[in-house]
């Protein structure tokens, strides 16, 4: 992950244009024109052998000639000369490159990626259609049409949805801060992209169009950078169930690349929309409404209307978006009664008639925004002849600006309300066209905020369920991988389960005789279970292989001889080794449901929950979710689904354990994590009711070349593995990083703290630290940032010290505080070289800080730990740095 030289890439202070002609309709002929007219301030030069002159400006022959070293380069010539152009050009010291050439093969390409690397020359494409930066006047690219300045930057794949959304653009007024054809990605990629924009000044939302991911790991880790600080939405096209049909299990099949992908989306705080006008209209409103409004339901709605077709329309809306209508409250009731005539709708939608003043919409949503629990706000209006729309509209901005995040609105129509809506924009209020378009832009935000909850999860390998000895699973999956199979058998996958602490029903194998399953059915106790057992069949059920519900030895054997029967004629080939016998399981209000693993392909580990049974892909109610979960993420995986609403029950059915099923869930997840070995899994059904759940039937496949484990999650755990116990005057203190849980007592640490200290470690005095700030404290991506806290025995944090690594790992800054009265001891120093190490380890380059001059006892620290410290500046602070690599 990099984001060096992109600077270089989208702020230039020179270009060269590699390939630029005066021809019509040539590539170099259009990128020339586009630079030259765009208002690009910076020094523009003409490269192509074959002219002296483009107008009015010289042409150089080659790279030699320019009269400095251009600091971006773009190239449209023929694909075989881009490998020396790229050498020669960081060989002079050119530091970025648009390719726009299209044509590459393999061999090439990587030709022109290894004259790149030394100089560490980045390139964007090739096969791109360029890239175009307003602010600063660059359009570098052959797209027809320019791009208007704008707080959207918008990425994609397609060069030709580029042009397109150009288009579309220009004629609605849409500006951008860039708009960037990634073409091959070949060097810069998404990742490297929402590393730089999620930095940029210029940028309040960034849009990206995907067609693949290539470093899945790296795109994640980026985009919960990214996601932390601005909206990121997305369309990705491509939603091909190929691949499908060869999976093994049920979970194989059900937990297609395309759902995979958006269990990736809500774990990375993104959303995902549709269309491309939906990506516009998505940024749109979290540019109105995503910093939320303190105390209010998201999920809540209360409707405003002054025509109650319009008001239906939008509870209709509502219900299908699974938003709730908020019921009025008595103090809101009687608010209304005293404003509104007798025949309102007394109930929500409020339905002012259509003969309202301006006081009267005044009144009703006065009443509704003095009301919390009437959640977010939507106001529709069809113009009448009694009042006109822009007088209701001025009336109403004063009320509403003050709750802006809280409030959407439809003015429905054409020309009697468009001066309505301008008003409405001008004050920075949502604003619509239908009232379905209003409830829509709620419900994208309330699947927004769950998403960045979901962002702010970090679960260590483990979850937050009793850990157990997963010493027998070892041992299982390693007899059978020295057997040289793969799948499982059902007792040794329930052997697995029962290991991970998931309760299965008792199970045993017996030979393929009559004899043999009578005497285990006698062990175990009727009624009984009866299937075959054979690691050839991968769905019993499917050739006869499973018969329910036995209750004496004589049924039990009249099946045993069925059963061969029927598997025989159905399955000849395959290898039967004999029978399960297992305990009849019988709760009578227990529900049927499927808890799975599988192995994606770019994603890597991924848990599936949903309703189970022989039906289980007929019904397809499902929901994906990747490792680690906590509870937090497991119960939120649970809700996606339609059965979410039965486990809390109905009429004389109890709610399930939910505890049990996200223990379940949990439990499988650290499966994924410390079994590399494990590919798929099915626990199908797996039955819940009020008295827990338990397994009772279960299947695995397992390689030996060990593809999954928490070293290919997506998203890399909690390092649990890094506590360790020191002993510090005298008695044990505990180190290691730090985690979400750790919220209150990290709060409770920095208020304790000296306003001197507060001021030396921040450069300015701080009374108070908000839930966000402490949530970006505590709740960190720890594949490119690290915090160890020092605990005391019963829990209190002594000291935390932290670093945060630039996207290329060259440098990472840390920050180190100690509590105020335990200065002096020897803390900061132990701790601050335990980050080092940690850092060394990791690759990190050099350890950087910047410290108020002032502040001698860090400075002191810093020079006895061998850091150099830089002079004063003009600002008073001075400059640490500790290399860390030879």
């Amino acid at each position: 992950m990099s984001i060096r030289h992109l600077d270089s890439l989208f702020d230039p202070a020179s270009v060269a244009v590699f390939g630029a002609s005066l021809r019509p309709a040539s590539v170099g002929g259009t990128v020339w024109q586009n630079i030259r007219q765009g208002g690009f301030k910076g020094a523009l030069w003409p490269v192509n052998p074959k002219h002296q002159q483009l107008g009015d400006v010289h042409c150089f022959t080659d790279v030699a000639a320019l009269p400095a070293a251009p600091e971006l380069a773009v190239i449209s010539t023929p694909p075989a000369t881009v490998p020396a152009l790229i050498a020669a050009l960081g060989a002079r010291g050119t530091r970025a490159a648009v390719v726009l050439t299209a044509g590459f093969d393999a061999a090439t390409k990587q030709a022109m990626l290894d004259a790149a690397r030394p100089h560490l020359l980045r390139i964007l494409g090739p096969n791109g259609l360029g890239l175009l930066a307003p602010h600063v006047g660059l359009n570098a690219s052959f797209a027809h049409v320019g791009a208007a300045p704008g707080r959207l930057a918008f990425v994609s794949q397609s060069g030709a949805l580029v042009t397109a959304m150009l288009d579309w653009a220009s004629g609605r007024g849409v500006g951008f801060s860039h708009f960037v054809s990634l073409g091959e990605s070949a060097d810069v990629d998404f990742g490297d992209l929402l590393d730089w924009l999620a930095h940029d000044p210029h940028t309040h939302a960034i849009l990206l169009y995907i067609e693949s991911i290539k470093a899945p790991r790296k795109f994640m880790s980026a985009a919960r950078a990214a996601a932390r600080n601005k909206p990121v939405i997305l369309v990705k096209s491509g939603r091909s169930a190929q691949g499908q049909a060869a999976a093994a299990s049920h979970t194989g099949a059900l937990a297609g690349s395309d759902a995979v992908f958006d269990a990736a989306v809500q774990r990375a705080g993104l959303l995902r929309v549709g269309t491309l006008q939906a990506l516009f209209d998505a940024a749109l409103t979290l540019e109105h409404l995503a910093r939320g409004a303190p105390g209010i339901d998201g999920e809540r709605l209360s409707i405003v209307t002054n025509g109650g077709g319009a008001g239906v329309m939008a509870a209709d809306a509502a219900a299908e978006a699974g938003l709730t209508l908020a019921p009025l409250g008595a103090a809101t009731r009687a608010a209304l009664d005293a404003a509104l005539p007798a025949n309102w709708s007394h109930a929500n939608p409020v339905d002012i008639i259509g003969d309202a003043p301006e006081a009267r919409y005044v009144a009703a949503l006065g009443a509704l925004l003095a009301d919390p629990a009437a959640g977010m706000l939507l106001f529709t209006h069809a113009p009448t002849a009694i009042v006109p729309s822009a007088r209701i509209a001025q009336a109403l901005v004063p009320l509403l600006q003050p709750q802006a995040a809280r409030v959407v609105s439809a003015w429905l129509g054409g020309a009697a309300v468009q001066e309505a809506r301008a008003v409405f924009q001008a004050a920075g209020l949502a604003c619509y066209d239908t009232p379905e378009q209003a409830v829509a832009a709620v419900a994208l935000l309330a699947d927004w905020r769950a998403n960045q909850a979901a962002l702010l999860e970090t679960p260590p390998t483990h979850g937050d369920a009793p850990e157990t000895d997963l010493a027998p699973a070892r041992a299982v999956i390693a007899q059978v991988l020295a057997e040289g199979r793969c799948l499982l058998t059902e007792p040794e996958a329930k052997a697995v389960l029962a290991a991970a602490g998931i309760p299965v029903a008792a199970t045993r194998r017996t030979a393929l005789t009559a004899d043999a399953a009578a005497a285990a059915a006698r062990e175990i106790g009727y009624p009984v279970a009866l299937k075959i057992l054979s690691t050839e069949l991968s769905h019993k059920s499917d050739v006869g292989g499973v018969v329910l519900d036995l209750g004496s030895e004589a049924a039990l054997r009249a099946a045993v001889v069925t059963m061969l029967q029927r598997v025989r004629e159905r399955r000849p080939d395959a290898l039967l080794q004999g029978f399960t016998v297992q305990s009849m399981v019988k709760r009578s209000m227990a529900q049927e449901l499927i808890v799975g693993a599988s192995l994606d392909t770019l994603f890597g580990p991924v848990i599936l929950f949903g309703q189970g049974g022989t039906a289980v892909e007929v019904i397809a109610d499902r929901a994906l979710a990747l490792p680690p979960l906590n509870r937090p993420l497991a119960r939120a995986l649970v809700a996606r689904t339609r059965i979410a609403t039965l486990l809390q029950g109905w009429r004389d059915v109890p709610p399930v354990q939910m505890d049990a099923v996200l223990d379940a869930l949990i439990a499988v997840s650290r499966l994924l994590a410390e079994l590399p070995e494990l590919v798929e899994l099915d626990i199908n059904p797996l039955l819940a009711d009020a008295q827990g759940v338990v397994a009772l039937d279960a299947r695995m496949v397992v390689r030996a070349d060990a593809p999954g484990g928490a070293a290919h999650f997506a998203i890399r755990p909690y390092p649990a593995e890094l506590a360790q116990t020191w002993d510090w005057q005298g008695g044990p203190v505990t180190v290691r990083p730090i985690r979400p849980e750790d919220e209150t007592r990290h709060r409770a640490f920095l208020e304790r703290l000296d306003p001197e200290d507060v001021r030396l470690r921040v450069f300015h005095s701080r009374r108070s630290i908000g839930h966000t700030e402490l949530a970006r404290l505590t709740q960190i991506d720890y594949d490119r940032e690290m915090a160890f806290i020092l605990l005391d025995v019963a829990g209190e944090t002594l000291a935390v010290v932290r670093a945060v690594a630039d996207p290329d790992n060259t440098e990472a800054e840390f920050g180190i505080v100690v509590r105020s009265d335990l200065k002096g001891g020897g803390l900061g120093r132990r701790l601050l070289q335990h980050l080092a190490d940690y850092q060394r380890a990791r690759g990190t380059g050099a350890l950087t800080a910047t410290v108020l001059a002032e502040n001698g006892r860090m400075l002191a620290l810093a020079r006895g730990m061998g850091f150099t410290v830089g002079p004063r500046g003009a600002d008073g602070v001075c400059a640490l740095r500790l290399p860390l690599q030879a």
